[in-house]
């Protein structure tokens, strides 16, 4: 191979690489040319906004191995690219992953930076925010920066989650505004009333589980699978949300491609489907009232 001296080169030649072994893109890039990017500029140490052509070169021979190396890795493996690097962006914000927890790539991500309005008027006040399933925490912690006056509680079942979750809580200094808390759903909320509740919940079907690449299979099953129609979850949410909301509070819950699975189980249901300006579906809306007005649908499901 000849010698690649520039970091722009090696994203190139790692484009190629990419694309001659099939690799599947989704855990935090879309492309092979933002992978390859991310990873050799992890591999240099540099930032992940860093600009290539601003990179010092003639690369070293040290330099040169870690980006290789890094490469084969992502090939051999299958691993997404933020386990191998311990680092995810969301709402423009860095978190730790590992593979305890799923890669963020929520597109609710979106709504928060948008202080989910206009659903949720600015001139409101936030006083409380739930995040079910949280996992490493993003959506959690990027509500918290949304909603600095807000107490966020990080709910979710596994412990591993939960290790990663506080983590990222203290790397963002968010103690005693962001909680991590053991629960199944809202088994360990009882009392609690919230403003926001927001979830990205399991949610994939038995047939999409059967088709997926193999980069989701180092993902924590747990995180992903969700009954035969995908609806496990999103049901028991529905079903107890209204007693954990305010008078005037909101629900927002992803369900990805079990969205026509949703909307056929409750026809009668007026789910808003939030569109997204950067991609994404299949998440839903509904307020306190709406669950309350369809409460006995939701228990009969």
């Amino acid at each position: 191979m000849e010698t690649l001296d520039s970091a722009e080169a090696w994203v190139q030649w790692g484009v190629g690489y990419f694309a001659q072994h099939d690799i599947y893109f989704g855990h935090g890039t879309n492309n092979a040319l933002d992978e390859a990017a991310w990873l050799v500029l992890y591999a240099l140490g540099l930032p992940a906004d860093k600009a290539l052509n601003d990179v010092p070169q003639p690369l070293s021979p040290e330099q040169r191995g870690a980006i290789r190396a890094l490469f084969e890795r992502r090939v051999q493996t299958r691993k997404p690219a933020a386990y191998l690097i311990n680092e995810a962006w969301f709402c423009g914000l860095k978190f730790y992953v590992d593979e305890r927890v799923l890669v963020p790539r929520s597109p609710i991500g979106e709504l928060i930076v948008n202080g989910f309005a206009p659903w949720w008027p600015s001139e409101h006040p936030v006083n409380r925010v739930l995040d079910i399933g949280s996992g490493s925490g993003c959506i959690a912690i990027a509500c918290s920066y949304a909603f600095p006056d807000a107490v966020v509680d990080a709910a979710d079942i596994s412990p591993d989650a939960l290790a990663v979750s506080a983590k990222n809580i203290a790397l963002h200094r968010l103690e005693g505004r962001v909680n991590a808390v053991e629960s199944d759903l809202f088994s360990a909320l009882e009392g609690r009333k919230y403003d926001i509740i927001v979830s990205n919940p399991p949610y994939v079907d038995a047939e999409d589980i059967a088709s997926m690449p193999d980069e989701f299979r180092h993902e924590p099953q747990i995180g992903l699978v969700a009954g035969e129609d995908g609806l496990d979850f999103a049901i028991r949410i529905l079903q107890d949300a209204p007693r954990y909301l305010t008078d005037d509070g909101i629900l927002i819950v992803e369900v990805g491609n079990s969205e026509a699975a949703l909307a056929e189980r409750f026809p009668t249901v007026p789910f808003m489907w939030l569109e997204f300006e950067y991609g994404g579906h299949g998440v839903f809306l509904l307020t306190a009232a709406e669950l309350v007005q369809y409460h006995e649908a939701f228990l009969a499901a």
